[in-house]
């Protein structure tokens, strides 16, 4: 009856309004590091594809996705239809100021359509002051420390953010770190370190630590921060430590509260120039130890060299030296070891397993060779160099056959020799032997197999070759081959509900495709390369839109955790999706 009734109301009369856009504000006032939502509404039409904003100077512009409304309205003989199309965007603040959105100009069928201009207006983070945080008066603050106040460009440090709570908290929890605003650096990985305490005017506070692997991109003024944190506290009921049962039953007074931290600036430094031969582009401290063997060989016979590179500094960015231009060699690809020491990777040490065959007995040594680094502390490179090896190589030539010894039986009365048969006279009769062997079919199949064999073994060789001296297309199937099978890994942890597990191997998987697709090492891979340089090859607007959400995901479970199975299944299958479409891109 229902349907009867609205189609009779289509039948009595239909109307449309004329197409409207307006673009508006959630709030006209945030602070440094808060979101706000840019929403762009189209009433009785709709634009081809996602409106362009333009990009503005101290404000990161993300697109959030479309959402449609329809209504009805009947007016005795008349339905009005009503079409609401909103495309939402995510306006976040990376610095002070009053910022201006212009206004917006979209056809539509034919019609050209203009929003009015908005302005935003963004304060400070709200960070409370030295002073605050130094006399106690302040229940919980947040500090971003990073050791440094210069960095070369290629440089890795680790930053802390350093999450003060006062001793009249019993406990917290709900912690959501959004991401961390940086201009001028990649984020990398992101560890929980142990608590301390500390002291600030006559209170005590608990420190909870976070480590955050930083990168120097380029040279100039480099800001990290601010932050916006939230968090959920119980506070002791007086004021004070709180007596033991009120710790124990978690009783107090229960609080959300929104911590602010300020930014932090630093200096980033061009290398400087004249690098010398061998560098490649490793900064910080190391020491190399090369062991190698054996030292006498046939020509052809591998010697197996062992480069061990230790020391601090972004081990991922270490590489074996070169080794191209050594005469009389064949130089097979190195394989690399990391034993990193340290949460972040930034202490350990790399080992290459290079394998070198010398051609010709005229190799009277293994060249010598060096690597070389950028030391930021003394502000200069440094040359660690490897003497050439004496080595013997004989001539691969063949083994020499083997004498053989007879005995010879001597008699007395030597036997006499056989006279000499004559030649037979009748042959006997002819018989057919059959058709010849090279009209046999079966003859030609198997006189072809050595022929095919050596053809097989030819274009094996050359496509064994061709991926040797392809270190990326090496690369792109062992990360195809290591998704597969993180995959696996997904559905098990989500059949587990161990979140813990499924969002760090979700991370790791992540790092790997993305690092594959835009050739930098996987631990340098953060949310901000999607919109970075992501953007650059022409992805989906929907994979980005998936990915951002993938890493905002994995950042939020360190503290507030998914414990649904399903929602896991589902987050796993929204992973394989991406990949697809990211391995499908042309690089």
């Amino acid at each position: 009856m229902l349907l009867a009734l609205v189609a009779g109301c289509f039948c009595w009369g239909w109307t449309a309004s004329a197409i409207t856009f307006t673009a508006t504000l959630d709030r006209n006032s945030i602070a440094v590091g808060e979101t706000a939502t840019l929403s762009l509404t189209f009433q009785d039409g709709a634009p081809d594809g996602t409106p362009a904003l333009p990009p503005i100077d101290g404000l990161d512009i993300a697109y959030e996705g479309p959402s449609t409304q329809t209504s009805f309205v009947f007016n005795g003989a008349t339905t009005e239809n009503t079409s609401t199309t909103t495309h939402n965007f995510a306006v976040t603040a990376k610095k002070p100021g009053t910022y201006q959105i212009p206004a917006l100009s979209i056809e539509i069928n034919g019609v050209r359509l203009s929003s009015q201009p908005l302005t935003l207006t963004v304060t400070g983070s709200g960070a409370p002051t030295a002073e605050e945080m130094n006399n106690g008066s302040q229940v919980a603050f947040v500090k971003l420390v990073l050791p440094k106040k210069e960095m070369y460009v290629g440089e890795t440090a680790v930053a802390e953010l350093q999450i003060w709570l006062r001793d009249d908290v019993i406990n917290f929890g709900n912690l959501q770190l959004p991401n961390l605003t940086a201009d001028g650096f990649n984020l990398g990985k992101m560890s929980m370190r142990p608590r301390s305490r500390a002291q600030a005017g006559n209170r005590l506070y608990t420190i909870a630590p976070v480590a955050i692997t930083v990168t120097a991109i380029k040279s100039g003024t480099l800001t990290l921060g601010p932050l916006t944190a939230q968090m959920t506290i119980v506070l002791a009921f007086n004021g004070q430590n709180g007596d033991p049962l009120q710790r124990f039953f978690n009783q107090g007074e229960r609080k959300d509260i929104t911590l602010n931290s300020d930014t932090y600036n630093v200096q980033g430094l061009n290398l400087p120039p004249n690098a010398p031969a061998g560098f490649t582009g490793a900064i910080g401290r190391f020491q190399m130890n090369v062991a190698e063997g054996p030292t006498t060989v046939n020509a052809g016979d591998p010697i197996t060299l062992h480069v061990r590179i230790q020391g601090s500094g972004a081990l991922d960015t270490v590489k074996m030296p070169d080794l191209s231009g050594w005469n009389g060699f064949k130089i097979y690809p190195a394989s690399a070891k990391t034993e990193s020491s340290d949460g972040q990777g930034l202490e350990g040490t790399k080992t290459f397993e290079e394998i070198v065959t010398p051609q010709n007995a005229d190799v009277r040594a293994i060249p010598a060779f060096s690597f070389a680094y950028f030391d930021p502390e003394r502000r200069q490179y440094q040359t660690l160099s490897q003497a050439a090896v004496p080595i013997v190589v004989h001539a691969a030539g063949a083994l020499p056959m083997p004498s053989a010894t007879t005995t010879v039986k001597t008699t007395d009365n030597p036997a006499a020799p056989a006279d000499i048969l004559p030649v037979k006279q009748d042959l006997g009769p002819v018989i057919a032997t059959g058709t010849p062997l090279l009209l046999r079919p079966g003859f030609l199949a198997w006189q072809s197999l050595p022929v095919l064999a050596f053809l097989a073994a030819l274009i094996w060789r050359r496509r064994t070759d061709s991926l040797a001296n392809n270190p990326r297309l090496r690369r792109q199937r062992a990360v195809v081959q290591l998704v597969q099978a993180g995959m696996a890994d997904l559905r098990k942890f989500a059949g587990e509900n161990n979140s813990e597990q499924f969002f760090a191997t979700l991370f790791r998987l992540l790092q790997e495709q993305l690092g594959e697709r835009l050739d930098c090492p996987a631990s340098a891979i953060t949310e901000s390369v999607v919109d970075d340089r992501l953007a650059t090859l022409k992805a989906q607007p929907a994979t980005l839109a998936a990915l951002r959400e993938l890493f905002q995901l994995c950042n939020q479970a360190r503290y507030a955790p998914v414990r649904d199975p399903q929602e896991l299944a589902a987050v796993a299958a929204k992973f394989e999706t991406a990949a697809r479409e990211l391995q499908a891109l042309k690089v």
